[in-house]
């Protein structure tokens, strides 16, 4: 199993609407690809939430292949739609991981 890793950390004026965008739209278009089984959100504690929470969001898929394509195909536009709507009000990085 490849988990698609993505930690966000979205600024305070910003958190619920980026949230509830996340819930309504932004994870059920990429889970729509068909190319992930499933996912999990979490918010991190322990961090300092000054600036605002931290998410994260892990995609499950079955293949580094399915990943792969996510990437080439739908990845750039997806990620997109979060800038165009919330603008530099957050900062994500993504890492991929294999279960072992």
């Amino acid at each position: 199993m490849i988990i698609y890793n993505v930690t966000t950390k979205v600024a305070t004026d910003t958190h619920s609407a980026w949230l509830q965008w996340m819930r309504e739209e932004q994870i059920p278009a990429i889970l729509s690809t068909g190319l992930f089984s499933d996912y999990r959100m979490c918010r991190l504690l322990e961090q300092d939430d000054a600036d605002g929470p931290t998410y994260v969001i892990q995609f499950f898929t079955s293949s580094l292949e399915h990943y792969q394509t996510f990437q080439a195909v739908q990845a750039k536009a997806l990620r997109q739609r979060g800038y165009d709507l919330f603008g530099d009000r957050f900062v994500a990085f993504h890492t991929v991981m294999e279960v072992i």
